[in-house]
């Protein structure tokens, strides 16, 4: 089946009987029980499948989990409460059994930096950040460094480089490192790392997944080889996401690859008006021709299909210049997050990498004036028309 088949038919109707729900009920007992202490017995141990506990494992969190497995090609998975509880639980599955030490992207989400220096560096677990697009640099520092795991972003959060998903997973075998990729900006419809070679991929399911601003979840999805550590992992620290937060993601996915592919299309038109303004300094998108990885997205992404995200920096502007330029905007909603219906946009400095020192964010290329736009499903005339109104009026205040 092609992905919108999946996204439509997978983890529905499990129950067997003259009256079956058409789509996955939500089932909310947190315990389960059996007529016979064996049946039970058998299941505790893994030796049937069935449900004990929900910290375990539930009817609705399983629909979801095998809906995301089909997906992204992968062999199992495992919804959680967040998609930083979700990378958090992917990368202590990554390390068992592998030395402590993590090669990561240089540029990469906020919160992923401060997870690896804040909670797994004082726990022992060395981080060294690299230029995930420099193959030449990651295998040099692979082969120097001998890391556990390797950690990429499919796209970068918030410059949007692309690196070689195929690439890195051949580097990362090679040192015996385990590949964590998160796929949360590129989602399954445009990028499917795991069958790229990649051996743990993890989602923010709050974002293009469920699609509508009203879930908070994440997923793992992940090769055979670590699918248990995962699921034992699971079960002792409990990052399980609820069932009606799964329920809530599986009718978002329903439509998300037709969401998905009209905000490709809009985010395209978009990018495209705004390299052509004159208050505009710089654009940074997938789909741009110059774009420093335009050879690997051309391998890696469908055509025509090149992710929802545009980040602009405004000319010459300082964070009072844009704030000023958002407080203009009338229809696009100021918000910390992506993917959404509606169109979002965000300030990196203020939010997402906020936690980040000075410094380093300019390590990493993020400017006091750049911005991020998640494109929406709006008409794309109406998102443009926001934009140039609100930088009409930014400049009329400068």
């Amino acid at each position: 089946m092609q992905i919108h088949t999946k996204a439509v038919h997978v983890g529905d109707r499990k129950k067997p009987g003259s009256a079956i729900p058409t789509t996955t009920p939500i089932t909310t007992a947190t315990t389960f029980a059996y007529e016979k202490m064996a049946e039970l017995d058998r299941i505790f141990g893994g030796e049937v499948p069935g449900y004990s506990y929900s910290r375990y494992d539930s009817p609705t969190v399983a629909a979801l989990e095998e809906l995301m497995t089909a997906l992204e090609g992968g062999h199992s998975s495992l919804a959680c409460a967040s998609g930083m509880s979700a990378l958090h639980v992917a990368l202590l599955a990554a390390l068992t059994d592998r030395k402590k030490s993590i090669l990561a992207a240089n540029a990469i989400y906020g919160a992923t930096v401060s997870l690896l220096m804040n909670v797994l560096e004082p726990l022992g677990v060395a981080t060294r950040f690299v230029d995930i697009c420099d193959l030449a640099a990651i295998e040099k520092a692979a082969a120097d460094h001998k890391p556990g795991c390797i950690l990429m972003e499919t796209v970068s959060n918030p410059l949007l480089r692309v690196g070689s998903v195929a690439a890195i997973a051949k580097i990362a075998k090679a040192a015996g490192a385990a590949l964590v990729v998160d796929n949360t900006f590129a989602s399954p419809l445009l990028v499917r790392p795991l069958e790229l070679g990649a051996n743990i991929v993890a989602h923010s399911v709050t974002k293009y997944l469920a699609g509508h601003g009203d879930v908070m979840g994440g997923v793992i999805v992940s090769d055979e080889p670590h699918a248990q550590t995962i699921r034992s992992i699971s079960k002792i620290i409990g990052p399980v996401l609820g069932p009606f937060e799964s329920y809530l993601t599986m009718r978002g996915i329903k439509t998300f690859p037709l969401r998905m592919e009209r905000q490709c299309a809009n985010a395209c038109r978009v990018a495209s008006w705004l390299a052509s303004h004159p208050a505009v300094e710089r654009v940074y998108f997938c789909g741009d021709t110059a774009h420093p990885d335009a050879n690997v997205i051309r391998q890696q992404f469908p055509q025509g299909l090149y992710g929802a995200i545009v980040s602009f920096e405004l000319k010459g502007a300082a964070q009072p210049d844009v704030f000023h330029f958002m407080d203009a905007l009338k229809m696009i909603v100021r918000a910390t997050s992506l993917g959404d219906v509606h169109t979002m946009m965000l300030y990196p400095v203020m939010s997402s990498h906020r936690e980040i020192s000075p410094k380093h964010r300019e390590r990493m290329g993020i400017r006091e004036n750049l911005v991020r736009l998640s494109v929406g499903i709006e008409a794309a005339d109406d998102i443009i028309a926001d934009l140039d109104q609100a930088l009409t009026a930014a400049n009329s205040q400068s």
